[in-house]
């Protein structure tokens, strides 16, 4: 089966999961700079959730790239990493609506976490379907930096009852690991 649906159709779900996360940023009250701030954090978790967007959806892109034939298992991986996602801006409004809170922030973690699982589960999918020396199982090889993705999501939850910024901190954190180029599925679909 041919993968071109699968990615024109997670093109636009990713699409309109950005377009929501903008339209749920509310419009500041005043013009002085105190009512700014006071949006400040749920715009930092706006930035955060755009740019981890974007990186779910730059890796996707590359793991499309290496593959060369998707199955049902596929398309329904797929399917559950969109559905993890799409709940990104629901987790946005309720931090912009309760604050910076242990619950709301928790949440917000374990939809990323859930989320991370799933782009694993489509890699695990796909690779299934391909086989063990396709060019995506050969570019993955043992994956630290989703495992480790998906641990600092863990614990980040818990955190959260702590400190919800010690859990921010850590969400930033896995978007850096991110951020550096991961040139793996990169250079073998090149070959």
């Amino acid at each position: 089966m041919g993968k071109g649906r699968l990615e024109i159709f997670t093109d636009g779900v990713v699409a309109v999961i950005i377009t929501i996360m903008v339209l749920e940023v509310k419009v500041p009250q005043g013009g002085d700079l105190a009512r700014i701030q006071e949006l400040l954090p749920v715009f930092l978790a706006y930035v955060l959730s755009y740019i981890t967007i974007g990186i779910f959806w730059v890796n996707h892109h590359h793991m499309l790239h290496a593959t060369e034939r998707i199955d049902g298992w596929v398309l329904w991986a797929n399917l559950n990493l969109l559905f993890w996602l799409t709940l990104i801006p629901f987790v946005i409004r309720w931090m912009d609506e309760r604050g910076l809170t242990p619950f709301p922030v928790a949440t917000y973690g374990a939809v990323l976490a859930m989320a991370a699982i799933g782009y694993s589960l489509l890699e695990r999918a796909i690779i299934a379907c391909n086989g063990r020396t396709s060019r995506l199982a050969v570019a993955i090889g043992h994956d630290f930096k989703g495992w480790l993705s998906i641990g600092l999501y863990f614990v980040s939850v818990p955190l959260a009852f702590v400190s919800p910024w010690i859990s921010i901190a850590l969400y930033f954190a896995v978007a850096v690991i991110w951020l550096v180029p991961d040139r793996r599925i990169e250079s073998t679909a090149r070959t």
